[in-house]
C-alpha cells in the first residue's frame, strides 16, 4: 500500500476488486498455504495496487516519499485497517545524544507493571514513523499484554548512519532506566521492530550485550534487514523485480539515504549477520515473509543465532510479503500470524 493517494474517481473502477477483498475477510478463518502460493487477499490488493499506479521511491524525494507513506497508513485505516483499542496512549520524549526523541507509550490495562516492548517503526531508515506504526503498537500492547513504548529515531538521508542506531540505543537505555514510570518491569524488557526496525533491534541487541548493559529479555525481529552488502540472495533474485511489497530498486534507495558509504554496510550496525560472535544474545522471535526479497538473510540470521546457542523461534508466514504485519484487520492471514507471534511474545515476555 505504498504511495498511493488515490480520489474517489479513481477507486471506483476498483471497487469489485475491492468488495472481492472484503468478501474474502468475512469468510471466517483461511486455512493454511503451501509455499509458493501468494495470499488471495494480498494478490487483489496487489492489482488494485498496481491499477491504481505507485512512483518507484528513487524517483521521489525523501519529503515526497514521506508524504506518500503517510497517505498510504491514512489509506490503510479508511479500507478497514485494524487499530486496537487500549487502556492508555500517551506521546513523550526521550533525552537522545542529539536532542529529544519521540516515543509514545502504549498501555494495556490499569495495573502498575506489565512487560516493556520497546519498539521500532520500518521505513528503510528513511521514511515511517510513530503513525507508522501505531496499529502494530496497538496489537501487541492489547493482545500480548504488554507496556508498549514506540519509539522514533532520526531519519536518513539528514541523519545518516549511524544516527538512528545511537538514537535507538541511547532509547533503550533510558527505558530500562525509567521502566517504573512506563510502568514496564526492567527484568522483563523487550525490544523489536519490522524491517529497517527490526534491524535497529538486533543491533541494539548486540550493543546491550557488548556493552554488558542493558539486559534484555528478548528480541523480536519482524522481517528484519541483517546483510546490506549482498542483496543477491535466492529471494532477492526471486521477488527482487517484482510488485511484491519491497523491490530491490527500493532497497538500493533506501540503503543510498542511510548509508551512503558504501563500505558501511558491512558493519555489524548495518547488517548484524556480520557480527562475529552471537553467543550470549537474548532468545529471539525472528518472522519472515514466503514473499520478501529479506526474507532468506533474516533466515540466515536465526540460523546463525541458534547455531551460537541463543533460544531461537523462526516463523516463516507462506503466502505473505514485506510488511505483511501492516495489514493486521485487512489481510485475514496478517492477522492469524500475527496472533501466532503475539503467543510467542507472551513467552519470551513471560521467561
Amino acid at each position: 500500500m505504498k504511495n498511493v493517494s488515490p480520489n474517489l474517481l479513481s477507486i471506483l473502477p476498483f471497487l469489485p476488486l475491492f468488495l472481492r477483498l472484503k468478501l474474502l475477510d468475512l469468510a471466517g478463518p483461511r486455512p493454511p498455504l503451501p509455499g509458493g502460493v501468494l495470499d488471495e487477499q494480498l494478490d487483489l490488493l496487489r492489482r488494485a495496487q498496481r491499477a491504481l499506479g505507485e512512483t518507484p521511491l528513487d524517483r521521489e524525494t525523501p519529503d515526497q516519499a514521506r508524504a506518500s507513506f503517510t497517505s498510504s497508513i491514512r489509506l490503510l485505516k479508511k479500507a478497514g485497517g485494524l487499530f486496537e483499542k487500549v487502556a492508555a496512549v500517551r506521546d513523550l520524549t526521550i533525552p537522545g545524544p542529539a536532542g529529544a526523541i519521540p516515543a509514545r507509550l502504549y498501555l494495556p490495562g490499569e495495573e502498575k507493571t506489565y512487560p516493556l516492548f520497546i519498539y521500532f517503526h520500518g521505513g528503510g531508515w528513511t521514511i515511517g514513523d510513530l503513525d507508522s506504526a501505531d496499529n502494530i503498537a496497538r496489537f501487541i500492547c492489547r493482545r500480548a499484554g504488554c507496556s508498549v513504548l514506540s519509539v522514533d529515531y532520526r531519519l536518513a538521508p539528514e541523519h545518516p548512519f549511524p544516527a538512528g542506531v545511537d538514537d535507538a540505543f541511547a532509547a533503550v537505555q533510558w527505558a530500562v532506566r525509567q521502566a517504573a514510570e512506563l510502568h514496564g518491569d526492567p527484568q522483563h524488557v523487550l525490544v523489536g521492530g519490522d524491517s529497517a526496525g527490526a534491524t535497529l533491534s538486533a543491533v541494539i541487541s548486540q550493543l546491550a550485550l557488548h556493552k554488558g548493559s542493558p539486559r534484555l529479555a528478548g528480541q523480536v525481529l519482524f522481517y528484519a534487514a541483517t546483510n546490506a552488502a549482498g542483496l543477491d540472495t535466492p529471494s532477492f533474485k526471486e521477488f527482487g523485480e517484482k510488485a511484491l511489497g519491497l523491490p530491490t530498486r527500493d532497497v538500493r534507495w533506501f540503503l543510498d539515504q542511510y548509508t551512503p558509504d558504501s563500505r558501511d554496510r558491512r558493519d555489524p550496525r548495518v547488517s548484524p549477520l556480520f557480527a562475529r560472535d552471537l553467543y550470549g544474545l537474548p532468545p529471539a522471535l525472528v518472522v519472515t515473509a514466503e514473499f520478501d526479497v529479506l526474507r532468506d538473510e533474516g533466515e540466515e540470521y536465526a540460523r546463525r543465532l541458534e547455531k551460537a546457542g541463543v533460544p531461537v523461534t523462526l516463523l516463516r508466514c507462506n503466502g505473505m510479503v514485506h510488511g505483511f504485519l501492516t495489514l493486521v484487520g485487512l489481510i485475514k492471514r496478517s492477522t492469524q500470524y500475527f496472533d501466532q507471534v503475539i503467543v510467542e511474545i507472551r513467552r519470551l515476555a513471560a521467561a
